[in-house]
């Protein structure tokens, strides 16, 4: 077997499988979970500090178990303690605090600057489908028919006809696209929306990563012609892994879907693919479709040919229009958490921290005359302004009755990239003590610098997450060329780029294969019971499929025609 080596150029209740196999739960025992859930994290937050009287007497319930021993437990900690998310009464269903939600919008403000560049114009539909326009198109409904939510009342009145609550808008907008489109001169058009979308799913949930309700964004285009409408799947495919890459400091792998994986009703599908190291599974991080003339010829979505001559009276032919959706969703919060979290909470990358540096008094006693507390806080205020002049997010904990070191662990487990203390030792030494989150151990910078190396600095935590975190996706994308090697790569969790047939039914053998039930395919009891499942086509294929070569597959005996990436994933 061979790494990869890295390209430096570039719930309910959370279930993170990751141990033995075990029953697939029941809706009404995964309802009672989120419940469960929901009143264990309010009760956290309730005790999460109490009181005993002074100054350095408050405690800080933190994360109490570890990552690599509990993950779903630590996760659902993880979100809740760092005041991301919390549960509600409704299963699947969850509350985005400004913490997380503040992320949102920074990846919001990313994208928005870049798709106004393509041409991309906002815009909102409503939440509600029709059953009869939802139904228009027999594939696409039925890759999403067990997801639908269905309204059936109004008020004290029975619906005639229930309505769709959106799982995806195809369907909602382009009925206004075929009567929007008249002429080439209305291409191409170019629409987004940022909302939420609801899929009534009964597999595990898991904040972030998989819910009943869930924000994202929806872009909505219609081209010309395929080359154009293939030109821009590109490039949003290329703003979906900066986002991830240079926002969020997470590696992702660029390919294509295989036809077994592809969205419902698509021409193609392109995807980035993330990696989480702590249970070795992939992840789809964001798709970007072709959807062809599909669609189109469904709804009417025509122009007549302006390159076809005419003789007077005569009419052109009618063209169908070439179409594409695109999509980036919240899970992109989860995968962030996953991969940088660690035993302390939070690890958030300085480019979406809502606070990038936090400011911690130190050394103030009860026997601090008021006038030194004033003065080391006025010192701390000019700090602050001199950060914020930078262009920095900056807060200053002047919490009473918190000892240092509880706002220290606090400002952990809520992720803030640099922690800055500041006592009058320092103050006489002129410089401020910092901290990194991401890595331990303490140093000074002078006051004078604070403006210059602080955001040095920051810029710094941000490449080394990312650089960490793509040297270790890269060391567990391993090439398997024999059968006898997939499984147990997997159990050693890793991803696998296979040579392989790129056929549907091939695909299936191999996942139902690599789940047990194969002799010589053997599960470590220790990892999750499904089997594998092709994530995508790599951009960068390891090397030139040779002539000969067969499918990774004993089974199937085709020759392979291109290296697939396979694994258990989310």
């Amino acid at each position: 077997m061979e790494t990869l080596k890295v390209n430096e150029s570039e719930n309910n209740t959370p279930t993170v499988e990751g141990g033995a196999p075990h029953r697939k739960p029941e809706k009404k025992d995964k309802e009672r979970k989120d419940q469960k859930a929901a009143a264990k994290s309010k009760g956290t937050n309730q005790s999460q500090a109490s009181k005993k009287g002074g100054q350095g007497d408050v405690e800080l319930k933190g994360i109490t178990c570890k990552k690599a021993e509990d993950l779903s437990e630590w996760y659902q900690q993880v979100i809740v303690k760092g005041e991301l998310l919390e549960f509600t009464d409704v299963p699947g269903c969850y509350i985005y605090q400004p913490g997380s939600y503040r992320i949102w919008e920074f990846i919001q403000e990313f994208f928005n600057k870049r798709i106004r560049k393509m041409g991309v114009k906002n815009c909102y539909f409503p939440l509600f489908i029709t059953e009869a326009n939802l139904q228009r198109e027999k594939d696409h409904i039925e890759g999403f028919a067990a997801e639908v939510a269905w309204v059936t009342e109004g008020g004290k009145n029975k619906l005639e006809k229930r309505l769709a609550v959106r799982p995806t808008s195809e369907t909602a907008m382009y009925s206004f696209y075929s009567k929007k489109i008249r002429s080439h001169r209305d291409l191409p058009l170019k629409m987004n929306q940022w909302n939420n979308v609801v899929r009534w799913e009964f597999k595990h949930a898991m904040p972030f990563i998989r819910s009943r309700e869930f924000l994202w964004q929806e872009g909505h285009t219609a081209h010309f012609s395929e080359e154009e409408a293939g030109v821009e799947v590109r490039q949003i495919l290329d703003h979906y892994a900066a986002i991830y890459e240079e926002l969020l400091a997470v590696p992702v792998v660029k390919g294509r879907k295989t036809v077994n994986e592809q969205f419902p009703g698509a021409h193609y599908t392109t995807t980035v693919e993330g990696y989480i190291p702590a249970v070795g599974r992939g992840v789809q991080a964001a798709t970007s479709h072709c959807l062809g003339q599909h669609f189109a010829k469904m709804f009417d979505i025509t122009i007549e040919d302006p390159n076809q001559k005419v003789k007077e009276g005569e009419t052109r032919d009618k063209l169908f229009v070439w179409q594409n959706s695109w999509g980036f969703t919240t899970r992109s919060i989860g995968i962030m958490i996953l991969i940088h979290g660690d035993d302390k909470g939070l690890v958030i990358p300085p480019r979406v921290a809502d606070v990038q540096v936090v400011i911690v008094p130190v050394g103030v006693t009860a026997k601090t005359s008021d006038t030194d507390r004033e003065k080391l806080y006025g010192q701390i205020k000019d700090m602050s302004d001199k950060l914020e002049g930078a262009d920095l997010r900056v807060e200053c904990d002047f919490r009473e009755g918190y000892s240092p070191g509880y706002k220290f662990n606090d400002w952990e487990m809520k992720g803030v990239p640099l922690r800055i203390e500041f006592g009058p030792k320092d103050s006489a030494n002129g410089v401020v003590t910092y901290s990194r989150r991401d890595q331990e151990g303490k140093d000074t910078i002078p006051i004078p610098d604070l403006a210059t190396q602080v955001p040095e600095l920051l810029e710094t935590i941000q490449a080394d997450l990312f650089r960490r975190a793509s040297e270790e996706y890269a060391a567990h994308r391993k090439i398997v060329r024999d059968w006898k090697d997939f499984v147990p790569e997997l159990n050693q969790k890793n991803v696998v780029i296979v040579p392989h047939c790129t056929g549907g039914d091939c695909e299936d053998e191999i996942k139902k294969d690599s789940s047990g039930n194969v002799e010589g395919q053997e599960v470590d009891v220790r990892a999750p019971s499904m089997g594998a499942k092709s994530l995508c086509i790599p951009d960068e294929q390891p090397e030139e499929i040779k002539a000969g070569t067969k499918c990774i597959n004993p089974k199937c005996g085709k020759d392979a025609k291109m290296w697939v990436m396979f694994g258990r994933s989310y």
